[in-house]
């Protein structure tokens, strides 16, 4: 009973810290921003991830998060990382 209940506790208190530590629409928007800066040097200097960052839209699922440009989703974020997509 007593590893059950500990259990619980360790399960409620992950779901807690990912509530907690979801990413921002600005978090997301910088890990946009540097990703395709890092891709391309053309890129960074004609500010293509600045651009695609602000036309993102964010969407929150509370413990996931995620934006998208043009229905196609571009980042995920989870437990205060965010992965942006190819």
């Amino acid at each position: 009973m007593s590893n059950r209940i500990t259990a619980i506790l360790v399960a409620g208190a992950l779901l807690a810290l990912a509530f907690a530590l979801n990413p921002s629409p600005e978090k997301h928007r910088a890990r946009i921003t540097e990703a395709i800066g890092e891709r391309s040097q053309l890129q960074r200097v004609l500010g293509i991830g600045h651009l695609t960052s602000f036309a993102s839209t964010y969407h929150s699922l509370g413990v996931v998060s995620y934006t998208t440009v043009n229905e196609k989703v571009t980042s995920v974020g989870v437990m205060g990382m965010v992965f942006v997509a190819d």
